[in-house]
This record gives structure tokens, C-alpha cells and sequence, in this order.
């Protein structure tokens, strides 16, 4: 996701910037927020597959901090994230792929009941090829604006990465 594209989503670079931002943030931050790093397993040949280097997370967990695999989009399904954050917790939600793991897992915190918090430039996702309508590619920095107006009409709060000393603050 990281590298540069095509592999790697065409905001890489921006998006693993402020990831570091927001997680410094976090880990600073007084009385330290839970901070749970959730990797993606892929089957066996993908490169998210366990021990590829996909699957690597892009900043290691300190003492603390718990990590959790998942093998769906959704971040609380077959995992043990429902008894991690309880459904009245305020959560982050950043990362990687917008239009997948970052919709699926802030719908399921919505209803759940959790308050949810997306830092825009800190999700990303790759530049969509369309097969209907005549083709075409759609860019990805589309598909993320177009995600972030889906989950904010749906309730999650949508922050600039300048409203970042703020969040973990006095919580």
C-alpha cells in the first residue's frame, strides 16, 4: 500500500505521514488513549498473506498496545475488537483501503453506537478501473471524498489533520 504507485495507493506518502502524526499524537498524549493496530491477513499468494511483507504493520507496536489480525473489511468481525473498545468509546479510525476496511469498520462502529472520528489525508485507497458506463478510471482521491460524504451523512465525524492536537486531548 505503501510503496510508490501503481503498487502503492497514489496518496502513500501524504497518508503514511500523517498516520505517524496522528499515532505520535496518540502516544503522547495524557492518559494515553487505547491504541489498536489492526492488520489485514490475505490468503495464501497475496501480499497481505501472514509473514509476507504485506502484511507487516507500517509502525510497530509499542508496549501496550494491541494488535489484532482480521481476514475481513469489517475490523470487528472475527476479531476481538467488540471487547477491546467498549460501544460507547469515542474512536480514530485511519488507514487503508477507504472504499473497504475503513467504510466497513466505521459503519460496524456506527451501529454499534461508538462515536467515530476520520482524519481526511489520513485513509487511502487505490484508483478504481471501471468496467460499466464506458470504462475509465476513477481516482482515488474520488472514491475517498466520495466515502467520506457517505460515512459523514451517516454519522462519523470527518477532521482536518489540522484538528489533530485537539483530539486526544483532555479525554
Amino acid at each position: 500500500m505503501l510503496a510508490a504507485p501503481p503498487i502503492g495507493v497514489p496518496a502513500s506518502a501524504t497518508v503514511r505521514a500523517h498516520l505517524a502524526q496522528i499515532l505520535a499524537h496518540a502516544r503522547a498524549a495524557h492518559p494515553p488513549p487505547l491504541i489498536v493496530h489492526v492488520r489485514n491477513s490475505g490468503d495464501a499468494g497475496e501480499p497481505d498473506e501472514p509473514l509476507a511483507p504485506g502484511w507487516a504493520l507500517i509502525f510497530p507496536p509499542l508496549p501496550g498496545e494491541i494488535t489484532l489480525d482480521k481476514r475481513k473489511n469489517n475490523a470487528f468481525a472475527g476479531t476481538e475488537l467488540h471487547k477491546v473498545i467498549a460501544p460507547t468509546a469515542e474512536i480514530v479510525v485511519a488507514g487503508f483501503q477507504t472504499d473497504y476496511s475503513i467504510r466497513a469498520t466505521c459503519s460496524a462502529a456506527l451501529g454499534r453506537g461508538n462515536e467515530v472520528l476520520l482524519i481526511r489525508g489520513a485513509h487511502a485507497t487505490y484508483d478504481r478501473i471501471e468496467v460499466l458506463h464506458g470504462g475509465g478510471i476513477t481516482p482515488a482521491s474520488t472514491i475517498e471524498a466520495e466515502i467520506e460524504a457517505e460515512l459523514e451523512e451517516a454519522g462519523v465525524h470527518l477532521l482536518e489533520m489540522k484538528d489533530l492536537p485537539g483530539i486526544f486531548m483532555d479525554r
